[in-house]
């Protein structure tokens, strides 16, 4: 289903060591593609777009407004490198648990991690998000 990048497991079923990782995204990026590490992919595209791009695309299109001008409204759940961008642009970022064995390899962390890792992360922040707006 993707139309804009590929992926490249490392992690979901097949299990590739940190410098072979590392060797795929080398080699990506000296044929002029972009490329990330998420958790369990290694995802590579050309051109200049990214999360931040396609979240303010996506906003303004859906919404007709302006993300940039409303981050602070704006929860952000991201678990791997390859969410650094949207960790530092956003003022409410979360990693799920699992963000913990990226630390080392990040410049912009989250603001909040959860207890829980993967999906069970996001659906502690959705409680939390609940619960708090229930209250008022």
């Amino acid at each position: 289903g993707r139309e804009t990048d590929i992926a490249i497991d490392h992690s979901e079923f097949a299990h590739l060591p940190a410098a072979e990782i590392a060797r795929v995204v080398s080699i990506m990026l000296s044929e002029g593609m972009s490329a990330t590490v998420s958790s369990i992919h290694i995802n590579a595209w050309y051109g200049g777009h990214n999360k931040l791009e396609g979240a303010r695309w996506i906003v303004r299109e859906l919404w007709g407004r302006d993300l940039d001008n409303e981050h602070e409204r704006w929860v952000y759940v991201g678990d791997s490198t390859n969410d650094q961008l949207m960790f530092e642009a956003f003022t409410n970022s979360v990693g799920v648990a699992n963000i913990r064995r990226f630390v080392p390899e990040l410049t912009h962390l989250p603001r909040f991690v959860t207890h829980s890792e993967r999906g069970a992360g996001f659906a502690e922040m959705a409680d939390l998000l609940l619960k708090r707006r229930q209250k008022g």
